[in-house]
């Protein structure tokens, strides 16, 4: 059985964003990348899951720059067996990222397709349901747990009145929550061994999907700041307040 976990390159979730003086976009320069967190998760159920004799390879995929191949590297350290990087200058959107996910996991003959729920950077949580949608196979979004039985897989998630368990047929993409476990850190001697394990580069081309831009990013701008709060000295003070200056009682 094989498995194929997606992963993004995003900004460090330690790292403060700074927008561009333009506005036109997030600056970029000097700026520590990291896997898109949910994506390091999917990487993770991965891995626990061949550990468990489930799964034989784990195959992890990029689009994006040249140097999303260090993102593929840390998770070939984390216990993926190769990487395929799909290189594109431009900014991919979840349709054309989809597009290129479903031609490498028919390629490859994947049982299981494990992405995160979402990326830190844009929040679209789209590219998981559009691949579902494109291979015409079921989807069980924000897992928090995950159980492969024969050739089903049963997938708990998490919604608003509480949990539901769905059985899927494979093969199946499952979306990746916090819950679901918590990654590993890589030990060195995996981090060297990952530097020999097989990364196959490709284009977009090699898989006709088109990547021109179906829309555009008119504007980015920081977060409005948050007024600092006050302290009060009694009850009584905290009601005036409340009443007289922030009106809500």
């Amino acid at each position: 059985m094989k498995a194929l976990v997606a992963v993004k390159r995003v900004i460090d979730y330690n790292v403060k964003v700074r927008v561009k003086a333009d506005n036109s976009g997030v600056d970029l320069s000097n700026t520590k990348m990291s896997i898109n967190p949910f994506d390091e998760i999917a990487v993770e159920e991965a891995v626990r899951l061949k550990e468990a004799g489930v799964i034989d390879e784990i195959i992890v995929a990029s689009i994006g720059p040249k140097e999303s191949q260090e993102q593929i590297r840390a998770a070939l350290a984390l216990g993926a067996d190769r990487g395929i990087l799909v290189v594109t200058d431009a900014k991919p959107y979840p349709l054309q990222i989809a597009k290129i996910l479903k031609n490498i996991a028919e390629s490859e003959a994947t049982d299981i397709i494990l992405l995160g729920k979402q990326a830190i950077d844009d929040d679209n949580n789209q590219t998981g349901q559009m691949l579902a949608a494109l291979m015409g196979i079921g989807q069980g979004t924000f897992a928090s747990e995950v159980k492969v039985e024969g050739d089903k897989v049963n997938v708990t998630r998490e919604i608003d009145g509480g949990l539901q368990t769905v059985a899927l047929d494979l093969p199946a993409v499952i979306t990746t929550d916090l819950r679901l476990n918590e990654p590993r850190y890589a030990k060195l001697p995996n981090i060297m061994k990952a530097k020999k394990k097989q990364l196959d580069e490709k284009t977009p081309a090699d898989f006709g999907v088109d990547m021109a831009s179906k829309q555009e990013i008119i504007k980015v701008v920081p977060p409005a700041e948050r007024k600092a709060g006050i302290k009060v000295g009694s009850v009584d003070e905290l009601v005036d307040k409340l009443r007289n200056e922030a009106k809500v009682i």
